[in-house]
C-alpha cells in the first residue's frame, strides 16, 4: 500500500529551543540517545565525556543525522504502555531541539533513515513506512507493509531497495522500486522468530536478521529474496546486529546474556563473546571500522570495542537507558 498524502496530513509542530547545557560541538561526534532520560547526548568519542545534552519526546530510540551533520531526527516511541508520537529535530550547533514533529494517527515511531533529503521511518502501530518532508514540514508519503510490529528500516546504497523488520509477523519485508519512481513492490520474507536487529552486507548481497526469540540469525539473499542459510547461534534475545565495513565479521548484542556475539562471515560462526552488562542494545561503528560503540542499556553506559582484538577498551556513562546512536564526521585516529 502506498499513499500520497500531500496537503490531506499536515503535522502539528511545537517549536522548541530547549537545550540543557551545551559546549562546541567535537569533531568527530557520538550521539546517543537515552530513553529513560528522554535525551540525547553529544559525546566527544576521544575522551568519552559529554559536551551537550537536549530533552526530547518520551523514550526516544533511533537517531539520524543529515549529510552536513547539522541536525539530527530522534524518533520517540514512547515509555510503557503509552505510545510515543513524534519525531524530535535537533539542531546539532545549539544544540537544542527545534521542533516536535506530532506523527499521529502515526503511533510508536521506531526505525528511522534518511534518503533524498527526507526522513524515512517506521509507525509500529500502523504498520507503515512514512515519509516526512523538512521542506514542506509535512508527512507527505506512506507506504504500507501489512506486517505486524515493523520496527527497523534501511535503504539498500543505491537507495532502489527499502527494508523493514516485522517483528510479531517473523518477516522481512524487501520493497524494490524502478529508478526514480516511488513504486515500490513488496516481498515478503519469512524467516525466524521475532526479527528485530538485521544489516544490509557491504557489498550489497545479503541480509542478516537476527530472530530475538530463538536464537537464530537468517541469512537472505537479496538477488532471489530469499532465505539461503539459517545459522543457530544460540543468542538469547539478540537485539541489534551490524556487518563491520570489510563484510567479514557480524556483531550481535544479546540482551538476556549481557554479551556481544562476534560472528566470522566466512565460517558462519561464533568466534568469540565479549560480556558488557545488562541488556547491551543499540550497536554503532565507526567510520573506517577501528571501534564499535555497543549501548548497555541496563548500566546506563556506552561500552567501547576495539574491532582488531575483538575486546572491550573502555566505557563512559551516558545517562539513563542509552540504545540508538549516530555519528558525525570522519573517523577518529
Amino acid at each position: 500500500m502506498k499513499t500520497s498524502l500531500g496537503a490531506l496530513l499536515p503535522l502539528s509542530v511545537t517549536l522548541l529551543a530547549v537545550s540543557v547545557w551545551a559546549a562546541e560541538l567535537p569533531s568527530p561526534a557520538l550521539l546517543v540517545l537515552n530513553k529513560a532520560d528522554a535525551t540525547v547526548v553529544i559525546v566527544d568519542p576521544a575522551t568519552g565525556k559529554i559536551t551537550g545534552k537536549v530533552a526530547t519526546g518520551e523514550g526516544p530510540h533511533e537517531v539520524v543525522v543529515n549529510a552536513e551533520g547539522t541536525v539530527a531526527y530522534a524518533t520517540n516511541y514512547g515509555s510503557g504502555p503509552t505510545p510515543g508520537k513524534s519525531i524530535s529535530i535537533i539542531d546539532l550547533s545549539g544544540p537544542r531541539e527545534l521542533k516536535r514533529l506530532e506523527v499521529a494517527p502515526m503511533l510508536r515511531p521506531h526505525g528511522i533513515a534518511l534518503m533524498d533529503g527526507k526522513v524515512w521511518f517506521t509507525a509500529e502501530v500502523n504498520k507503515v513506512v512514512a515519509r516526512y518532508d523538512p521542506a514542506s514540514q509535512r508527512l507527505d508519503y506512506l507506504l504500507g507493509t501489512g506486517q505486524n510490529t515493523t520496527h527497523m528500516l534501511q535503504f539498500s546504497a543505491d537507495t532502489n531497495r527499502l527494508f523493514t523488520a516485522n517483528i510479531s509477523s517473523d518477516s522481512i519485508s524487501i520493497f524494490e522500486r524502478t529508478a526514480g519512481s516511488m513504486n515500490w513492490n513488496q516481498t515478503v520474507v519469512p524467516v525466524g522468530k521475532g526479527p528485530e536487529g538485521f544489516d544490509v552486507s557491504p557489498d550489497g548481497s545479503q541480509l542478516w536478521a537476527a530472530h530475538s526469540r530463538d536464537g537464530g540469525v537468517s541469512v537472505i539473499d537479496i538477488a532471489s529474496k530469499k532465505v539461503i542459510e539459517t545459522l543457530p547461534l544460540g543468542t538469547r534475545r539478540s537485539n541489534r546486529l551490524k556487518f563491520t565495513p570489510d563484510g567479514k565479521t557480524v556483531l550481535i548484542s544479546d540482551l538476556d546474556s549481557g554479551e556481544l556475539v562476534i560472528v566470522d562471515v566466512a565460517t558462519r560462526k561464533v568466534s568469540k563473546k565479549v560480556p558488557l552488562g545488562q541488556a547491551p542494545e543499540g550497536i554503532l561503528i565507526e567510520p573506517g571500522g577501528a571501534r564499535a560503540y555497543v549501548a548497555v542499556a541496563g548500566d546506563n553506559h556506552v561500552a567501547v570495542i576495539d574491532l582488531k582484538s575483538m575486546t572491550k577498551t573502555g566505557q563512559f556513562e551516558t545517562g539513563g537507558g542509552p540504545d540508538g546512536m549516530a555519528w558525525i564526521g570522519g573517523p577518529r585516529h
